[in-house]
């Protein structure tokens, strides 16, 4: 069932909301349409995903003919559960044991059916609240049909009593605005929702992607006030540092995979990662605010994982 509006409520009016919409979704296209790719420090590059996936057949090659590609494949279907529990002195009461789903990375059509493995893994969660944290298709161009059906079987296992939120990803396209209602899911692009529980507010901020399609406004939606406890959600770890200055005590993201291909010290081969290592996997800290870097659900490129196991992370709020 879908949430219920009175749960949450967008900070923007309907029509402030929607001309915010327009402008952002012509700005995105024209970066999507032109092939290129804008970071936070304002630079240009052109995608060199292309050379990336020839790279890594290159490797899928290698883990062919030395038997150890199956077993990549298996370890990319095994998705497993990680709990995590944060303190906060400053949390609404209201809100003392608020459980947070948080998914990342999905690449939903990267295996055959991996929808259906996803919903098996958390249809017995419980959980107030969903966050979806960008990269919900496999290439990071060309169509998102591929996706709807996979979202639509796993959209019923993640509806949540608060809402069920998601931001885009590098890899994603500012045409999913148009399958909210298909997806079950509200995108924030460079907005803000205060969740409501009884009578008390939490403020919860979704960016556009600051990897490959940063512009000013990602840093101006962080801008808030007047929230004891804020949540930031972000595809990658590049805003942290203007969400701490912002006084955020949570932020969520995802994009590195963990590495996915590791060494068995838990080395990444490739993350994709520039804010440093520490940013890679797992929860970190900038000033007072936490983060936590998801490994994914899904697999980028190749659809293998070593020594890097897929997760779905479920936070549970406390009062410290």
């Amino acid at each position: 069932m879908p949430t219920p509006f009175r749960m949450y409520n967008f900070i923007d009016a309907p029509e402030s909301r929607k001309e915010k919409r327009l402008i952002w979704a012509a700005t995105r296209s024209v970066l999507e349409n032109i092939g290129f790719l804008r970071n936070k420090n304002g630079k240009r590059s052109r995608s060199h995903w292309n050379l990336f996936v020839r790279l890594l057949n290159i490797f899928a090659f290698f883990l062919r003919i030395t038997g150890h590609y199956q077993k990549g494949y298996g370890n990319a279907k095994t998705i497993r559960i990680s709990e995590v529990t944060l303190g906060y002195p400053n949390l609404p009461a209201a809100f003392d044991g608020f459980r947070i789903l948080h998914l990342s990375d999905l690449h939903i059509d990267s295996i055959p059916g991996f929808a259906s493995i996803i919903s098996k893994k958390i249809k017995k969660l419980e959980f107030d609240i969903c966050f979806l944290t960008g990269d919900y298709r496999r290439d990071n161009s060309g169509s998102i049909l591929q996706i709807l059906k996979p979202f639509k079987i796993l959209s019923k296992y993640i509806q949540a009593p608060f809402g069920t939120f998601a931001v885009l990803g590098n890899h994603d396209t500012f045409l999913m605005a148009q399958y909210e209602s298909q997806s079950g899911l509200e995108l924030l692009v460079n907005e803000s929702v205060e969740i409501v529980k009884d009578g008390q507010k939490i403020l919860v901020t979704g960016t556009d992607d600051p990897f490959s399609y940063y512009t000013e406004q990602a840093l101006l939606s962080l801008d808030t006030r007047g929230y004891d406890f804020k949540i930031a959600l972000v595809h990658t770890s590049e805003l942290a540092k203007a969400a701490s200055a912002n006084k955020y005590d949570l932020y969520l993201c995802g994009h590195t995979h963990g590495g996915q291909i590791c060494l068995k010290e838990g080395f990444p081969l490739v993350s994709h990662q520039f804010e440093g290592k520490n940013f890679n996997h797992g929860q970190w800290k900038v000033g007072k605010m936490i983060g936590y870097t998801s490994r994914g659900v899904g697999v980028s490129g190749m659809p293998v994982r070593f020594n890097c196991p897929a997760e779905v992370v479920l936070i549970t709020l406390k009062k410290a």
